[in-house]
């Protein structure tokens, strides 16, 4: 039986919400520290959430409530030199739910509030004393907080990693800046359906709303890297004749640059991949979501594998005695799956970002690779399949090997 009563749980974003929505599930206190201001919408553009992930946020019991603002995306498509090609799907699997970051943000806070979940804002952790018997984190502004363990869902750029292990390291660049806005458009497409296109200098993807609107989402090839903070100090102006000369060639791609304006655009900086993190835990604190794995957004994992870890993290600390034997556990039934979704999409980006000689040869052979190599069994069907039985109960690691 678990001796955990309490959590700290730093990062109030995606991971933090279902962790300690999930850690009350489970019997556990638990208390979201956030470094804003307030609840964290408005950072990111749109999202897709594969059926694994809604059916672990089913399982706090959040799903309906993200159905509801989400577009479900049935059809994919793929654009290249103008031509577009039907991808093939998974036909007994649910579709996406594509949505806005902000929107996702706001539907787990809510529901984590109404499952009983205080959340404390304007609370930077600086450092944590750690004791035989719990955790004490510090703010910058000068309160402190006390449980019996701390878990870090503050994102790539984690401060709990980096308290974990000094060592660890950070986020890689994928070489690609990141935008997004919703445009008008009478564009003539179904609107359960994704268009992921290859233009003639950059990547695009795209889809209609049910009001009519079409959300697109571009990655910039850049080879300066800019944080979220330093693409944003950037005039929006200068981003708009950027997105536009590079789309200029492509249709509809110059379409949506040519309609997005300095006020409906989305800048999210650099898009990072995590590398493997070779210390999840340390005694009393462990790494959840972007913090410890995150896959580039060629994934189209990267939310729900950050959900999918809160839920298996509370069911570890539901089941086992010492947060440590907890931890192992969990980081046993997570790492090999989130790192091998990585490892592919990190190969997905390659083909984002080619060389002029490259992208010949790529749009030339997409139409055979579309028949021959996109076999959705093959490269998400284990993903996406991928289902978290809450009722099973959970063994510790020395448990697993000595039986």
């Amino acid at each position: 039986m678990s001796t955990t009563r309490s959590a700290l749980i730093i990062g109030g974003g995606i991971a933090g919400p279902v962790a300690a929505t999930a850690l009350r599930m489970a019997g556990l206190d638990a208390h979201v520290y956030e470094a804003y201001s307030g609840p964290s919408e408005g950072i990111g553009s749109g999202l897709a959430l594969a059926p694994n992930g809604v059916a672990a946020l089913d399982i706090i019991g959040a799903g309906d409530a993200v159905r509801e603002i989400a577009q479900p995306v049935a059809q994919m498509r793929l654009r290249v030199n103008g031509r577009e090609h039907v991808l093939p799907v998974l036909a007994d699997q649910p579709p996406l739910q594509a949505l806005d970051r902000g929107e996702l943000h706001r539907a787990l806070h809510d529901h984590a509030v109404a499952a009983g979940v205080p959340f404390s804002y304007d609370k930077r952790l600086t450092r944590v004393d750690e004791h035989p018997d719990g955790v004490t984190a510090h703010f910058a502004d000068g309160s402190t907080a006390t449980a019996d363990v701390l878990v870090g869902a503050d994102g790539i750029r984690s401060t709990v990693r980096s308290l974990i292990d000094p060592a660890a390291p950070g986020p890689d660049y994928t070489g690609m800046l990141g935008f997004g806005a919703l445009v008008e458009s009478d564009l003539d497409l179904p609107d359960d359906t994704m268009v992921f296109a290859f233009g003639a200098k950059a990547y695009y993807l795209y889809w209609k709303l049910a009001d009519g609107r079409v959300a697109w989402g571009a990655n910039l090839p850049s080879k300066q890297y800019l944080s979220l903070t330093e693409a944003r100090a950037v005039p929006a102006q200068h981003w708009l004749q950027v997105l536009r000369k590079t789309y200029a060639p492509d249709s509809p791609g110059a379409e949506f640059a040519r309609r997005t304006t300095a006020q409906n655009l989305e800048i999210t900086g650099a898009l990072h991949i995590m590398p493997p993190v070779p210390h999840w835990y340390r005694d009393r604190m462990v790494l959840v979501g972007d913090s410890v794995h995150a896959p580039s957004n060629s994934s189209g994992q990267g939310a729900s594998l950050a959900i999918e870890s809160a839920v298996q993290l509370a069911r570890c600390l539901r089941d086992i005695a010492s947060p440590t034997e907890a931890f192992a556990a969990y980081e046993q039934l997570r790492r090999a799956r989130v790192e091998g979704i990585a490892a592919r999409a990190a190969k997905i980006n390659h083909s984002k970002t080619p060389g002029p000689f490259a992208r010949k040869m790529m749009n030339a052979m997409m139409p055979l690779m579309v028949k021959t190599v996109m076999n959705p069994e093959k490269t998400m069907g284990a993903e996406r399949r991928y289902r978290i039985d809450w009722n099973a109960p959970v063994q510790a690691e020395s448990a697993i090997t000595a039986s």
